[in-house]
């Protein structure tokens, strides 16, 4: 293996750094980069598919797939989908569209009919990639019916009614489906492209060019696509990696979703902008995230409390050797203190780190260090990153406070996103003029630059890193017949942190049971979003001026439940 060069032993700064400290190079720039200084260094590895992608190997399929979207028209600008688990063709869709200045939109795994029929209307999405389903989610069938003319149209001349900017459904896999492309025909087709192609799509692309765009849930119930560039993503991961003290040799088992900012910037962007190599697992499983530490002698790990806990609690972990392990992130969701314990003494991860941040700022702000006192590491979010302001405002007046004062967290810098898409009015509500982000959470500031998150402004639930919207499933709710009123609200959980919990107001004479009504959310919105209990109750606490109390509720909810023991959990 190429050692690294000098520059990137004697510097913080990313390989193309500026006077500024930051990256100008695009994605593809940076791939190449490495092909060039570390050819053979091994970039991807799949332990359960025995498979194993250098640098060199990697973009040599990235230019294939690329040359064969440029030649079916795929250009600039263009917005391409991908609706997939973590196999091993999503990276190069990632890097594909980037190479030739299209926009990859990440498309969550749990979503069904109703959310991709809104993803690939509002992202005037052009080529959606899909695998052929995941878990209860049959992919294949909902693109038939969404479009039926896939089943009527010749490929590559797709003229939907429904949907008018999309032109080409590719299936990523070998097997053939009714007016779809595989990922196959298309490197086959881009192999008899000339290089020259790719050479001038590539000299189009500014690394401020929008190259990810990442839905999120919006408090007005319609997600929102938060418009990311190569600048955003690639320096922020290389922060991200940076903070970790990552060099070549590292090794990162990834097992979070590459459709979430977590795989895809903390993870990716991390492990590829230091030249690292990523081991990825294609669906978490505590037994084969094991395993792949074990086999590879893995160095990084990360995960959302959940995943930690499933792994050191697993019957068998004690057959794996841990002790490659150094780094890492838990992030997503609230850590609790003796979870984090467990992970640096039983897993080895004594370098163990805590990311804060948000998908539109790309996502990261703040992340400890892995030599902080572990005080510090369960118990803030550590300092800001290079470049990134932060500061703790009060949400009324948006002056800044004092340390130790709670307030807003507010930051703004190189990693704030570009917009979401087509929705300037909420893009305004979240970035004011002075180009602050406004994220909603609320927090504190110690002296020596330490932030802690204390609570939350925006009504937002977050399960198992996933965060949930109440808006979002109460308006869907509100369209049963037989429903009065909702309210949506969090109630603590020891293994998720939050679940949802849909408090109902029947319908007088309505016969409405809590089955029927939980068939009917689980048919049509993305199981992640399903409420775990439902209370039909006769109203909602309000106070004086008739403002429904979610505070009340979910103390109610507590006793209710029974829910003490989670709610009593400490936590970074």
């Amino acid at each position: 293996m190429t050692q690294p060069t000098e520059y990137q032993l004697a510097t913080n700064a990313p390989i193309g750094a500026g006077a500024d400290g930051f990256t100008t190079l695009t994605l593809g720039q940076q791939l190449e980069y490495w092909v060039r200084a570390t050819p053979d260094q091994e970039f991807l590895i799949y332990p359960d598919r025995n498979l194993r992608w250098t640098y060199r190997q990697f973009n040599d399929r990235v230019n294939r797939l690329a040359k064969g979207m440029l030649a079916i028209g795929i250009g600039k600008g263009d917005h391409i989908g991908i609706w997939a688990k973590n196999v091993p063709d999503w990276l190069v869709f990632q890097f594909a569209c980037a190479k030739t200045g299209a926009v990859l939109v990440t498309v969550n795994t749990a979503y069904k009919a109703d959310e991709l029929d809104y993803i690939l209307k509002q992202s005037d999405m052009k080529m959606l990639g899909l695998i052929d389903g995941f878990r209860d989610v049959d992919y294949i069938q909902i693109i038939n019916q969404l479009v039926p003319e896939l089943k009527e149209q010749a490929r590559g001349f797709l003229n939907s009614a429904a949907y008018p900017h999309l032109k080409y459904v590719c299936y990523v896999g070998q097997e053939k489906f009714r007016g779809m492309y595989t990922t196959a025909e298309l490197m086959l087709l881009g192999d008899h492209q000339p290089d020259s192609l790719l050479a001038d799509a590539q000299a189009k692309i500014d690394c401020h060019d929008i190259v990810n765009m990442q839905y999120t849930s919006g408090t007005t119930g319609f997600p929102k696509g938060v418009m990311l560039s190569h600048h955003n993503i690639l320096n922020n991961g290389w922060s991200i990696g940076h903070r970790q003290r990552f060099t070549p040799a590292d090794k990162l088992c990834l097992q979070v979703p590459l459709f979430h900012c977590f795989g895809v910037t903390l993870g990716v962007m991390a492990i590829f902008s230091h030249g690292a190599t990523l081991v990825a697992v294609e669906v978490f499983d505590p037994l084969l995230g094991l395993a792949a530490v074990h086999q590879e002698k893995c160095t990084v790990l990360y995960g959302v409390p959940t995943m930690f806990i499933a792994m050191y609690s697993h019957p068998m972990f004690k057959l794996f050797d841990m002790t490659s392990l150094r780094t890492g992130i838990m992030a997503g969701s609230v850590c609790p203190t003796e979870v984090m314990k467990r992970v640096i003494h039983d897993m080895h991860v004594t370098e163990i780190t805590s990311v804060y941040g948000l998908t539109e700022a790309s996502p990261g702000i703040t992340q400890t260090f892995g030599h902080d006192p572990l005080e510090l590491r369960v118990t803030t979010v550590g300092p800001a990153f290079p470049g990134v302001e932060v500061a703790i405002k009060d949400p009324v007046t948006r002056k800044p406070l004092p340390p130790n004062t709670e307030g807003e967290v507010c930051c703004r810098g190189y990693n704030i996103m570009r917009g979401y898409y087509n929705m300037p009015e909420q893009t305004a509500e979240v970035i004011d003029e002075d180009g602050w982000l406004h994220t909603g959470d609320l927090g504190t500031c110690d002296e020596n630059g330490y932030y802690r998150i204390t609570g939350r402004i925006k009504d937002i639930i977050i399960r198992g890193g996933e965060n949930i919207y109440p808006k979002e499933i109460e308006d869907f709710i509100y369209t049963h017949p037989k429903v009065k009123d909702v309210q949506v609200i969090g109630v603590p959980d020891q293994q998720y942190g939050e679940e949802i919990m849909a408090c109902v107001i029947p319908k007088e004479n309505a016969d409405l049971t809590e089955q029927e009504l939980h068939e009917y959310i689980v048919t049509h919105i993305a199981k992640h979003k399903t409420p775990r209990y439902i209370s039909f109750v006769d109203s909602f606490p309000m106070n004086a001026a008739g403002k429904i109390l979610k505070y009340k509720m979910r103390e109610m909810a507590v006793d209710m439940l029974n829910l003490h023991a989670a709610n009593c959990i400490e936590t970074a």
